[in-house]
């Protein structure tokens, strides 16, 4: 059983969501934003750091995972991403979670099956997976399927792990 924390960095708003993953099956625990509205840039960096290091306080994950910066149009959206990612890891690390991190490609085929899915898909299938009953904000669906493709992953390479030993035993006989 593990705790999972996930989060949709922005400048504005950085979403997260909180699930148990039980072997294949996930439980919601939590989810929202982080709204750090106009201050200034360093302020909503410490923002996105307290806010972060909170949720690990009143969750106590044993993963965190994050999506990765994507190359905008515009490259200071980009940095300004950058370094919203940066603060919430830095929180991950102090408390000594192991952070992973996917692309929104991954995220999106883990969660509705295709990599190029809309955020409505995603907000669909995570509403259907984690029984919720409504359709939580976009920002926090996307922490959310962020934390459901780091789940999948470490199942996958379980499994992957484990065949690899049968193969191997195979042929040590």
């Amino acid at each position: 059983m593990s705790i999972i924390l996930g989060i949709d960095p922005g400048s504005r708003f950085t979403g997260y969501g909180v699930v148990q993953q039980q072997g294949h099956k996930f439980h919601y625990l939590g989810s929202g934003c982080i709204k750090l509205g106009d201050n200034a840039f360093p302020l909503r960096l410490k923002m996105i750091f307290q806010g972060v290091s909170q949720l690990i306080e009143q969750f106590n994950p044993t993963a965190f995972a994050i999506e990765q910066v994507f190359m905008a149009h515009n490259p200071d959206s980009a940095l300004k991403l950058g370094q919203a990612r940066g603060a919430a890891i830095v929180a991950a690390t102090l408390a000594d979670i192991d952070v992973s991190e996917y692309s929104a490609r991954q995220v999106k085929q883990a969660v509705v099956g295709r990599g190029s899915a809309e955020k409505a898909q995603v907000q669909h299938m995570v509403k259907h997976i984690l029984k919720l009953p409504a359709t939580p904000q976009a920002d926090a669906a996307d922490a959310l399927a962020i934390a459901m493709c780091h789940g999948h992953s470490q199942q996958n390479l379980i499994k992957l792990s484990g065949q690899a030993r049968k193969t191997v035993r195979g042929r040590l006989r």
